[in-house]
């Protein structure tokens, strides 16, 4: 049963429900070509991506379906096959050399991750994956070969997409290069149904790409409300090495332009030069990332040129059980980001109970209740950041209440219910297959390309 809304653009957009005790898959491939679950969110490539798919896939083998992730090694120490959870299986995909190679690299080693993952099929009997799910274009162009060598429906989700980061660049970033705009259009093209996060993002997806609105469920991401909860201040402060009485706005997230990491800096620096009585800090969470390569390093320089170094922190990326202290810890986490297709640390802030002030950017708007969980900040004018963070800073009975009202706004998302609506998607997606997939395979058992509106670049 799907409930459907008018989202901004002409399409209708579709919330999948639970399963409906139809085709429910056995087992499913679970392409990441470009980072591991496995890995350490907030460095190199690795954010809410990995937590997305190791979260998920974590709570689908426990409602009993195999997963098998297929993610390129990065390691010789990395064993080919890794039992990382019940029900959960990693394959670390021999695809270029271990070191040296970013994610604009990869496009080139798509033919040897590709032959490894449908070698890896080849080996099992017939019949063997019920579906595939992709995530990132990268992974979708491996999905999209693998959909048609093994006659299994493709599940797409892109993440982030390059003509809404091209829209929204920070000064000095780069532009996304032609070939994922291109390689992105590809797989909206030829997937048999593509997950968004947001109803907004289905709007990008048909307005921008093209895509046939009949084919995109809004599924939306959830928090680990078990490990990020309220909890003690104090203890927490501890722990992080704060004073008791700091007054502390925190930033989580990779150290790269699109995060805009500086520009929370600029705009907290007048901030903590007036405080007089040296309460107020800026705490930096994060790892390089990117087009961030050099970044976290000119973020201390850009902090003694503002004079603020006394007030500014920086910490490197924390395992998930430290995190939650780092948010407890904080009166105010701060998501500045040019774009976000969701944003996870301003959903997992919250569910410690601590308010969010966020850019009104992609699916900001639905993480964070603005005036009552947090607050949206339009566009990122230095000065109007630096105006917002002032007011709330001065109204500590205002940032409690808040605080208060995000730990309720949480509860409303979880990776349990993000599941069950995944599920609801691949029940969908396989029934739409099996009715379809007749008319759309041709020789060979090859799928005849369908046509669709191809995006300008």
């Amino acid at each position: 049963m799907h409930r459907s809304v008018r989202a901004e653009s002409r399409s209708t957009i579709h919330y999948p429900g639970a399963m409906t005790g139809g085709l429910r898959p056995r087992r499913i491939a679970l392409i990441s070509v470009h980072t591991s679950p496995l890995a350490q969110a907030g460095t190199g490539d690795a954010g809410g991506m990995n937590v997305y798919v190791w979260q998920t896939a974590t709570r689908l083998a426990k409602r009993g379906v195999e997963v098998e992730i297929f993610t390129r090694a990065t390691s010789s120490s990395d064993a080919p096959t890794e039992q990382a959870a019940p029900g959960v299986t990693v394959h670390h995909v021999p695809a270029g050399p271990f070191d040296g190679l970013d994610k604009h690299d990869l496009p080139g080693q798509l033919c040897a991750f590709s032959a490894n993952v449908l070698r890896a099929e080849a080996a099992q009997e017939p019949g063997y994956y019920d579906l595939i799910h992709s995530h990132y274009w990268l992974s979708g162009q491996v999905g999209w070969l693998a959909r048609d060598r093994w006659g299994v429906p493709l599940v797409h989700t892109a993440h982030t997409l390059a003509a809404v980061k091209n829209a929204s660049l920070a000064d000095g970033d780069t532009a996304e290069p032609k070939l994922r705009v291109i390689g992105e259009q590809q797989v909206v093209d030829e997937a048999d149904l593509l997950v968004v996060n947001t109803p907004t993002e289905a709007s990008e997806l048909v307005d921008l790409y093209g895509a046939d609105p009949a084919r995109v469920d809004v599924v939306v991401p959830g928090a680990d409300l078990e490990r990020y909860s309220p909890g003690d201040r104090l203890a927490a402060r501890a722990r992080v090495g704060l004073r008791p009485d700091d007054v502390v706005v925190t930033f989580v997230g990779r150290i790269q332009p699109l995060k805009a990491p500086d520009v929370l800096l600029r705009a907290m620096a007048p901030l903590i030069r007036s405080d007089a009585a040296g309460r107020l800090r800026l705490l930096v969470v994060g790892g390089a990332s990117g087009n961030g390569a050099g970044l976290p390093e000119a973020l201390v320089d850009l902090a003694a040129g503002l004079g603020v170094s006394a007030g500014v922190t920086f910490l490197p990326p924390q395992a998930p059980a430290d995190l939650a202290d780092v948010y407890r810890a904080s009166d105010l986490v701060a998501v500045p980001s040019y774009s976000e297709s969701f944003g996870l640390v301003a959903l997992e802030a919250q569910a410690c109970g601590v308010p969010v002030i966020a850019a009104n950017v992609g699916g900001l708007g639905v993480a964070v209740a603005d005036g009552v969980s947090g607050v949206l900040v339009d566009g990122h004018d230095i000065e109007a950041w630096t105006a917002r963070l002032a007011a709330l800073l001065a109204d500590p009975a205002r940032l409690r209440s808040m605080g208060t009202q995000a730990a309720i706004h949480a509860r409303a998302f979880s990776w349990d219910h993000t599941t069950d609506a995944l599920l609801g998607s691949y029940e969908r997606a396989m029934a739409a297959y099996r009715r379809g997939a007749g008319r759309q395979t041709g020789l060979f058992g090859l799928r005849r390309r369908r046509t669709r509106p191809r995006v300008t670049i």
